[in-house]
């Protein structure tokens, strides 16, 4: 356990903890026992030594000078950022004798556990954690805000987030990116696409922004936000009429197939068009181009997902494959996630049979509204491996939320982050290059390991550990808060119902680092929707309550506000991660608003001036980019970006915490905004 530790000076292994599709194999390289250079590990059989700037540069946020590095406690008002250091013994104390008492006057559902995976590791982030809510008998929180709509609509045609194997896609010739910014969150899947494109194949990517990848395509199509499901449909009404489906493997392997082909004539390519602001003739090249190549491969975006109508998109999009047999095209198919191929077992890693009773669930993506319940309220909120202040949709309710004076908030994190200003208790995090922990990859097919590289940073306690001392501190006795961080790995893995990974220990981890997946080729032997094939009508989604084939659904109309607004990542940041790190910082320079040539001239805004983006939650001020990267009435930012002293670009002020059609997941691309110059001086 304590190798790598131990080395002063050399290169060891190590794993990218960042919540990235990539999850790239790292050799890290270490002088007088700290971190001196991060590097990609090319003996990664995906990954191949090939990092992003955002990982080659951790090593300065690992040891930024402001990482804290003892617990801390609130000294001035909640927001202003006074703290004072105190102990662990004080800070446990602290934290442990208010809980006590909150619980016998309110009940243990006063206290609301808030995280997400700031660190992938799956026992720091849903390990010894989950088991202390659990036997706490606290509210839990349901943790929606990324990926659930749309793995819930893929689920319905395909039985769970199984995809297309990265590894066989140097065989593929059309690579169709949908609603992806594959250069600046999943750089190999672009890796694997120019490689493939010097041997014929083409990129194709559809998106609402011409970004990095939009740049790089063979074919970009602009598309308007939250309209990918009816470009879908149109696509199928083509291919059936134009008898571009694979009739055999429609037969073997779907049902359906006859309803839907009744179903998509409603969606002419003229009604498509209209809705989609895709030229008639573009969606049938689009539909020829997908009909007739071979292998084709859809790279399903996280984007499309966070829409009102994201599960449905996803779960269209995802029958495409299915009508033209790619499904048994090496390297043809469709990827939304892999993560389904490397389920460990959550029931013995969480431990949920600790709950004494069932307790209510609180959706992380109202927050906000949470905070403000008077009927049993929350009194107590513990953050961790997540920033809400930043990353929760109506940021502004949130943070009126977090001000609350009888709120007792803790928070376990590296830095003051913003949610931490508002803690009465700041508890020093370790970082994964100080954790024993295993990851799963939800885009390749490969599990990893990871032992400490370097010793904790000051006082710094990894989240198992916390957990334990709070466990105790709680006078939890059961062997489940006693178990090491090895036990918890090999609990996890112990998972007979997965048969692509079997017989996967921890220590044949330590011995290998990495290993795949089994027999992953077998998926349409092995679907697990109720039928056992792919779904293009599904019955279970009538009983849940949605139309059993695949439909367009328009978004919300929030009236009185004329511009679609799109707030996607950056290419320097993971969220708000490395935000307030000044290397990555200089790196992404400024947060800008891409906004079209058409709109800008209507409204006397010039390039490289700074506008107010407001609607009816909140307001911020970016730097607009004048151009036609976006269609008219679209307007787009990138990045979440930390508090400034004189900035005000908090972004999710703006974004609805509307839930989306499927999974209550997150909608923040689906809101609406309106656009103004405030002062002419350009700062660009």
């Amino acid at each position: 356990m304590q190798t790598y530790i131990n080395v002063k000076n050399g290169v060891v292994p190590s794993v990218c903890s960042l919540d990235c599709p990539d999850q790239c194999g790292l050799l890290v390289h270490k002088k007088d026992g700290k971190i001196g250079k991060i590097e990609g590990d090319p003996d990664h059989p995906v990954t191949k030594g090939n990092i992003c700037n955002k990982v080659r540069n951790m090593g300065e946020r690992i040891y930024d000078t402001k990482r804290i590095k003892t617990p801390l406690k609130r000294v001035g008002q909640k927001g202003e950022g006074k703290f004072v250091p105190i102990g662990w013994q004080e800070a446990i104390e602290t934290i442990t004798n208010h809980w006590k008492k909150l619980i016998s006057e309110d009940g243990p559902e006063s206290i609301l556990p808030y995280s997400f995976y700031g660190n992938m590791g799956n026992i720091n982030a849903e390990g010894m954690d989950r088991r202390f809510f659990n036997r706490l008998g606290s509210s839990q929180i349901d943790r929606t805000i990324c990926s659930v709509a749309g793995s819930k609509g893929y689920s319905y045609t395909m039985g769970g987030s199984y995809g297309t194997d990265p590894e066989e896609m140097s065989e593929t010739k059309l690579f169709i990116m949908w609603g992806i910014n594959t250069v600046s969150t999943n750089m190999h899947q672009m890796t694997i696409a120019q490689k493939a494109r010097k041997q014929g194949a083409k990129i194709v990517v559809i998106d609402v922004h011409k970004n990095q990848t939009g740049r790089m395509a063979d074919w970009f199509i602009p598309i308007l936000p939250g309209t990918d499901g009816a470009l879908a449909l149109g696509i199928m009404h083509i291919l059936y009429k134009e008898k571009l489906v694979d009739q055999s493997f429609l037969e073997e392997y779907t049902i359906g197939y006859k309803e839907l082909e009744d179903h998509i004539e409603h969606y002419q390519p003229q009604l498509v068009s209209e809705i989609t602001g895709i030229a008639v003739e573009d969606i049938y090249k689009l539909a020829r181009m997908y009909g007739t190549t071979s292998p084709s491969m859809i790279r399903i975006g996280n984007g499309l997902q966070h829409h009102d109508n994201g599960g449905m998109i996803v779960r269209t999009i995802s029958c495409l494959p299915a009508l033209t047999g790619q499904w048994l095209v090496k390297g043809g198919g469709a990827l939304k996630s892999n993560s389904a191929y490397l389920t460990h077992n959550t029931k013995e890693l969480q431990r949920p049979d600790l709950q004494k009773h069932h307790t209510r669930t609180i959706n992380m993506n109202q927050l906000g509204k949470a905070l403000f319940e008077t009927k049993d309220p929350i009194r107590s909120l513990f953050v961790y491996g997540s920033n809400p202040a930043i990353v929760a949709p109506e940021s502004n309710k949130v943070r009126e939320g977090l001000a609350r004076q009888d709120l007792f908030t803790v928070v376990h994190d590296l830095f003051l982050t913003e949610t931490a200003m508002f803690a009465d208790i700041v508890l020093p995090a370790t970082s994964a290059f100080e954790n024993t922990d295993f990851y799963t990859s939800y885009w390749h097919q490969y599990i990893h390991l990871q032992e400490p590289v370097i010793s904790p940073y000051g006082e710094s306690k990894s989240n198992t550990e916390l957990f334990r001392l709070l466990a105790y501190a709680m006078g939890f006795n059961e062997q489940a808060f006693k178990d090491r961080d090895e036990e918890l790995i090999n609990q996890a893995l112990n998972h007979s119902s997965n048969p692509y990974l079997h017989d996967v220990t921890f220590e044949k981890l330590k011995n290998d680092r990495f290993i795949k997946a089994k027999n992953t080729n077998d998926l349409l032997k092995n679907l697990k929707t109720p039928s056992g094939k792919i779904e293009l009508y599904s019955e279970k989604m009538e009983l849940d309550g949605y139309p059993a084939l695949p439909t367009y659904i328009p978004l919300v109309e929030e009236q009185n506000f004329p511009f679609h607004y799109v707030p996607g990542p950056n290419h320097n940041f993971l969220n708000s991660t490395f935000s307030n790190n000044d290397k990555h910082i200089k790196l992404e320079k400024a947060p800008k608003l891409f906004m079209n040539q058409q709109d800008a001239d209507s409204r006397g805004i010039e390039n490289g001036t700074t506008v107010r983006i407001w609607n009816n939650r909140g307001e911020c001020e970016l730097t607009v980019f004048v151009g036609n990267q976006v269609l008219p009435s679209v307007v787009v930012s990138q990045g979440l970006w930390s508090d400034m002293p004189g900035k005000n670009q908090l972004i999710n002020a703006l974004t609805p915490d509307r839930l989306a059609d499927m999974g209550g997941g997150a909608t923040f691309f689906s809101g609406r905004v309106n656009v103004e110059a405030i002062r002419k001086e350009k700062t660009v």
